[in-house]
């Protein structure tokens, strides 16, 4: 588990960085989305490595800094970029920034990420939200000592805590409506989180789709734990970089996923911008 005191210290040098930005939105993007931070007001970045026991990204696509602002009036924290179990780092280190973003106050968070298509009919640059997940990742964030300090929320930090509805229904619901207003339908699917760095097999993709997977990825699971243990309410948003493992006619490339990434962003952009000041609205007016 993590140590309070180094999120504690974490969270307090970020919020002297913002001055009275108050951020109570998250955004994580996922490989080759990062430029989605781009359209933040009035932004304040911050590298990674220069916030206290900040673990530092080293994959291609992920610039490694918060970007803080406003985006269509909203405040909001984007972190762009994220660090993985399959870098070498513990899952402490992986779900690190997240402690920090619930300590810095933040009450919602857009998970993003690029993921490999699975279900049936799915198209290379399509948006889906994630309305549950498979752990195959073989750990959890979560195992050690309790923290109950880190439940910022009435009835979080629990050791035992539910996970019927990880990722929010009510901010899918506000992300289907937003997506409609942008022209297009924001279908749902099941992620399945592996550990990587390797792609999956023919024979793996087979089975996760047998156990019900859409999607297939190598993050946003040990930070949705985190974040539900923390009393965040949590969004996942999948960009359908390419086609799983036996369903394309090419070999898998990281390079792919960045293209797809990129060709994607200013829907994606378009999207958050239109969904950012309603979830702010909502955590203004609901409990």
């Amino acid at each position: 588990m993590h140590d309070f005191d180094q999120v504690t210290e974490a969270a307090a040098f970020l919020q002297g960085r913002l001055g009275a930005l108050r951020p109570r939105i998250s955004i994580v993007l996922g490989s080759g989305m990062g430029a989605v931070a781009g359209a933040v007001a009035h932004a304040v970045t911050i590298p990674y490595a220069e916030i206290p026991h900040f673990p530092q990204s080293t994959v291609m696509g992920h610039a490694g800094q918060v970007v803080a602002g406003r985006l269509a009036g909203a405040a909001v924290a984007v972190m762009q970029g994220r660090v993985h179990f399959y870098e070498g780092y513990a899952p402490r280190e992986v779900t690190f920034p997240m402690r920090v973003l619930g300590a810095l106050g933040v009450q919602a968070v857009i998970l993003t990420n690029a993921a490999g298509g699975i279900g049936e009919g799915l198209e290379i640059g399509q948006l889906l939200a994630l309305s549950d997940h498979i752990n195959l990742m073989g750990f959890n964030p979560l195992v050690g000592p309790n923290e109950e300090r880190f439940g910022y929320r009435p009835g979080a930090g629990l050791r035992f805590f539910d996970m019927t509805e990880a990722y929010s229904p009510r901010l899918r619901a506000l992300a289907r409506a937003a997506a409609a207003e942008e022209g297009f339908a924001l279908n749902e699917g099941i992620y399945i989180a592996v550990s990587g760095p390797s792609f999956e097999t023919p024979a793996e993709i087979r089975a996760f789709r047998a156990m019900g997977a859409t999607l297939v990825g190598m993050s946003t699971v040990p930070e949705t734990l985190v974040a539900r243990h923390m009393g965040i309410e949590v969004l996942g948003l999948s960009c359908v970089t390419n086609l799983a493992a036996g369903l394309g006619a090419k070999p898998l490339r990281h390079e792919e996923v960045l293209e797809t990434g990129r060709a994607v962003e200013r829907r994606l952009a378009a999207l958050l911008a239109r969904l950012a000041p309603r979830i702010a609205a909502m955590l203004e007016t609901a409990p």
